[in-house]
């Protein structure tokens, strides 16, 4: 596994007064997904977690459902650890690579590669508005703290996003960090497809920084019926929500968030 964080000289100012010290950034590295021998994707990432940053990528652009429909993902050798081979099921389709749908995101926006609206949409195979959660606010409210918690490099760097996957009963059941929200999001659900708990019925998703559009969807590909955010929703995550039926949470601090869709799962 790659470096996570490292050190870099800066100069610090405190007032007039300056001074010479290592500071301690976050990684952030180039990682190709080559699938079945083609180049799909390169995504700017934090080193670490890349298969299930790749399982993840896979589920929520469509071209998988489980773990079943990759057959072998590893890095193409043991010094290139930036290069990731897939290989999927034999009857599996191989995903597009029409010109007007390229993969190439940066560690800040999943879909500034897609070309046009109707290439970002992606239906999802596991329905979530049918999904009988309910969920007390009190145990919504606890979530930002349990997640900063487990933010381990965030807390030496300030520069890192994170995602982690709750049960209704509040239990932190994965975190990851990354230099990009989405991979952050893609390492989360990859893990869980690995463990085979896709679709993640009666799961929340709680991201450390705002609820895009992209986010949203990613949340209901996996079939995860909530998502929260601490910061604000976009109004594309809003319309999404609420015509997918997920519940969706914004500026969740404190005792106060606010709900842009599918209050009825939040109950006393």
């Amino acid at each position: 596994m790659g470096r996570v964080t490292d050190r870099r000289p800066v100069v610090r100012f405190d007032g007039d007064a300056a001074s010479r010290r290592p500071d301690t950034l976050s990684v952030e590295e180039p990682l190709e997904l080559r699938v079945n021998g083609t180049a799909l994707a390169v995504t700017m990432r934090t080193p670490g977690d890349d298969v299930d940053l790749a399982h993840g990528f896979l589920l929520t652009e469509g071209v998988i459902t489980g773990a079943g429909d990759i057959l072998v993902a590893k890095h193409c050798t043991d010094t290139n650890l930036n290069v990731l081979e897939i290989r999927l099921r034999p009857d599996l389709p191989p995903p597009a690579t029409d010109p007007t749908r390229h993969f190439y995101t940066s560690s800040s926006c999943g879909t500034c590669g897609k070309a046009s609206i109707d290439a970002v949409r992606v239906a999802s195979a596991f329905p979530v508005d049918a999904d009988p959660m309910t969920i007390k606010p009190s145990i919504v409210y606890g979530f930002p703290d349990a997640l900063r918690e487990r933010q381990k490099a965030f807390a030496r760097t300030g520069g890192l996003h994170a995602a982690g996957l709750f049960t209704a009963d509040g239990e932190l059941v994965c975190v990851r960090e990354d230099v990009g929200r989405h991979n952050a999001v893609d390492k989360v659900l990859g893990w869980a497809v690995r463990s085979g708990l896709v679709p993640l019925r009666g799961h929340v998703l709680m991201v450390s920084g705002r609820a895009s559009f992209e986010l949203t969807q990613k949340a209901a590909l996996a079939g995860v019926p909530m998502l929260a955010a601490v910061s604000a929703p976009s109004t594309l995550a809003v319309d999404l929500a609420n015509e997918l039926g997920l519940t969706l949470v914004g500026f969740l601090r404190g005792e106060t968030m606010n709900v842009y869709s599918g209050a009825e799962r939040i109950c006393g």
